[in-house]
């Protein structure tokens, strides 16, 4: 059994093993309808529970048709419904509670500390479907997307991150040190990564570019990621934040500014950080970055279950 929390926690060659296997199973999905089941049945009979706090779409359909494919079922619940740590019930009874009805436990959660006392606590894999400091099924995938389509190791791509400095960068960050590639960051000064984040990759022997000038984050970028300026845990003062990255816009004229082969991925759901020009263009691949996440949380699921081959 086996927890994914955080892709900084994860050793490289077990994530490069996630990626293998879920190439291997998309490769062999290319003739079966969405609710077949791969022929192995490997998680059969599991049930996976879900839990949200927070909005979902993607992680949410993306969780449901990965269990269903691999043999198994899942039951979603939201916190509003259940006792998660209120009512005078802790999570460490609630968590208890998920692992005698449950085989997996998939959260997404307004809280780091939450997510956490559920690993401490529960006798079950606990995956992080979304917390305020990382995002690491996201990333992984879009990792398996970038490989995909550029048919090269992550390794050989320069890779620029253009908008807020978020839990989706945080992890892109991660997957940076373990997978070894060039990361630029283009953010307005205000909103550069925080602390600890560049102290994790500061022990690891790494670097980060930061700029201001979105312009020169792009210079020789074979991938741009973004994601949603602002974002639903907003607070401050939006009117600001949006002026702030005003400059920030990913157009056509600042994709001409990276490699002629650039192409461009975000997370979802988008706002006014890109033209609709670009991502709607034939340099984005949004769809398939979306699509894709069901092959990756299969091979999650498999390496959390101690099931990959």
């Amino acid at each position: 059994m086996k927890n994914f929390i955080n892709l900084k926690d994860i050793s490289s060659k077990d994530l490069r093993k996630i990626l293998y296997d879920a190439k291997k199973r998309k490769n062999r999905r290319k003739n079966l309808n969405t609710l077949d089941i791969d022929k192995d049945k490997p998680l059969h009979g599991k049930l996976l529970i879900q839990m949200f706090e927070k909005p979902s779409s993607r992680t949410r359909l993306s969780f449901y048709l990965a269990i269903k494919q691999l043999g198994g079922g899942t039951l979603t619940l939201k916190s509003k419904e259940m006792h998660l740590g209120k009512g005078g019930e802790s999570i460490a009874d609630t968590a208890k509670i998920l692992s005698t009805y449950g085989d997996g436990f998939m959260l997404r959660t307004d809280s780091d500390d939450k997510i956490q006392e559920f690993c401490k606590y529960s006798n079950i894999p606990v995956i992080n479907g979304l917390s305020p400091s990382s995002h690491p099924t996201q990333i992984l995938s879009d990792v398996f997307t970038v490989e995909e389509i550029k048919k090269k190791p992550i390794s050989k791509l320069n890779i620029s991150w253009i908008g807020d400095c978020n839990n989706v960068l945080n992890s892109l960050i991660a997957a940076s040190v373990k997978f070894s590639f060039q990361l630029n960051v283009g953010c307005p000064k205000n909103y550069k990564p925080k602390k600890f984040v560049l102290d994790w990759v500061k022990k690891n022997k790494r670097v980060i570019n930061i700029f201001n000038d979105p312009k020169k984050a792009v210079k020789n970028a074979d991938v741009i990621f973004s994601d949603k300026v602002i974002s639903l845990n907003d607070r401050g003062n939006i009117k600001q934040k949006i002026k702030e990255f005003k400059k920030f816009k990913i157009d056509e004229k600042l994709l001409n500014s990276a490699k002629k082969n650039v192409i461009f991925l975000h997370c979802l759901p988008r706002g006014n950080e890109v033209t609709n020009k670009v991502f709607l263009g034939k340099k984005s691949h949004v769809w398939q970055q979306a699509a894709n996440r069901v092959h990756v949380q299969k091979s999650i699921l498999l390496y959390c279950f101690d099931k990959l081959r």
